[in-house]
């Protein structure tokens, strides 16, 4: 019997589990902490979902019915831990069991064709038939260089928790993300002197129209992507105006929100309008506590909170196996499949936008449509990972946009089912002896 790996109990990866154990199939999964959940343990305070409790929950186990429209941080972990509770889960997780390597199995083919091996922190070596990489991408945090020039308190957006993690009352969030939008805000509600640095102009969008969760606005599916886009695009200026309504904030230079960066947070420039929170240009130079400005301005802070993103690590293959463009590991079929490599799967490192728990279980879905595929062959391997590289542009967007994303599974679908009948019919031809 075949046997396969998880590594990771964050959303992704106990939605992954639960996949393939009601696909009855062997599989171990491996958590390096104590716990179920991931970021969600240790978020910032603040944090709310930014897409609804109706539209985020995993498939067949919707969030309760009791939870607002836009769940805190700690509901959400409750709910995380909820569904692992209810399909026994926590039976099956190894916590504090950390991966150290996955190494192809030797063997004539592509390479992962014959299985991986897992390294445990334990010391255990174990053979698998197929990995399923769900450790996150939210974790290894990402610093600018200059960041060291800072002798004030600094905080990454990973580790910050609440104000009282904050020195003084001068703070400068760096990062106009979600997350550094989210912090500006948490800051300046606190009374603080806030000031955030936006480099380039963005959309905003709210999260509600017409006092509905945007995702749940029925006549909006009526429409194709772009005019959603448009649609979109008209109610926000309608309700909370454009760019130039908002001192400091820079002129968007594309035209939609499918082209650039969108941020879904309107407490940033209710903010703005009430003067407790200033927008700054990017950063020429720091001294001491001392940040110099693009526009040669310049002013002391006693925090920074650095809200730069994170590395998309995966610190258990080795480099050379897992090629990179900006600092991304390169994947086929929707984000799944990594260039050049059989039978290793990742769930969760594609984020199209719009709610992000159901992703995880279409993306496991597809992925065992290739593990059939793998093992109906009589040599228990087929080279997807070349087939579906011949056909498919590799990929290194995280942040992709959800008509897109869903391009690329329909295309990757298409793609699988001809492999499919073409398999079927060779076996069918060998068993006549043709």
């Amino acid at each position: 019997m075949t046997r396969y790996c998880v590594i990771g109990a964050g959303a992704a990866g106990i939605s992954t589990l639960q996949r393939l154990r009601a696909e009855g199939m062997d599989v171990d999964c491996f958590e390096k902490t104590d716990r179920v959940g991931g970021h969600w343990h240790t978020d910032y305070d603040a944090l709310h979902l930014i897409t609804s409790r109706d539209m985020t929950g995993f498939e067949g186990f919707p969030m309760p019915a009791d939870y607002p429209h836009f769940p805190r941080r700690d509901q959400v972990r409750e709910y995380l831990e909820s569904y692992a509770r209810a399909h026994g889960l926590y039976d099956v997780i190894r916590f504090e069991t950390e991966v150290i390597s996955v190494v192809p199995r030797p063997g004539a083919g592509a390479v992962g064709s014959h299985g991986w091996t897992v390294l445990l922190g334990t010391g255990e070596s174990i053979d698998y038939d197929g990995v399923f990489v769900a450790n996150g991408h939210l974790w290894d945090q990402k610093r600018p260089a200059i960041s060291e020039d800072f002798t004030g308190k600094q905080i990454h957006s990973g580790s910050y928790r609440n104000t009282g993690d904050i020195d003084g009352t001068r703070v400068l969030v760096v990062g106009a993300g979600n997350s550094g939008c989210d912090l500006a805000a948490d800051a300046a509600q606190h009374r603080l002197d806030v000031d955030i640095v936006v480099r380039e102009g963005m959309y905003f969008q709210p999260k509600t129209y017409f006092g509905v969760p945007r995702q749940e606005i029925p006549w909006m599916s009526q429409f194709a992507p772009d005019e959603q886009d448009l649609i979109a695009r008209l109610l926000a200026r309608v309700s909370i105006g454009e760019w130039k309504n908002y001192p400091g904030l820079p002129e968007p230079a594309y035209r939609s929100l499918a082209e650039g960066r969108t941020v879904v947070n309107e407490l940033l420039l209710y903010w703005i309008q009430h003067g407790r929170i200033a927008v700054r240009p990017g950063i020429s130079r720091i001294e001491g506590q001392t940040v110099h400005f693009a526009d040669g301005q310049s002013k002391e802070y006693d925090t920074i909170l650095w809200a730069t993103g994170f590395h998309a690590s995966l610190p258990f293959l080795d480099d050379a196996l897992t090629p990179r463009q900006g600092g991304v590991p390169l994947r086929l079929a929707a984000g799944i499949v990594p260039v050049g490599l059989d039978k290793l799967y990742y769930i969760g490192l594609s984020a199209p936008r719009g709610p992000q728990l159901p992703v995880y279980g279409v993306q496991a879905a597809l992925a065992l449509r290739m593990v059939a595929l793998h093992e109906a062959a009589p040599e228990g391997h087929v080279p997807l990972a070349r087939y579906l590289g011949e056909l498919q542009e590799a990929d290194d967007r995280i942040d992709i946009v959800r008509a897109v994303w869903n391009d690329q599974l329909t295309d990757t679908e298409r793609l699988l089912d001809a492999y499919a009948l073409a398999q079927a019919e060779t076996g069918a031809a060998e068993t006549a002896g043709v």
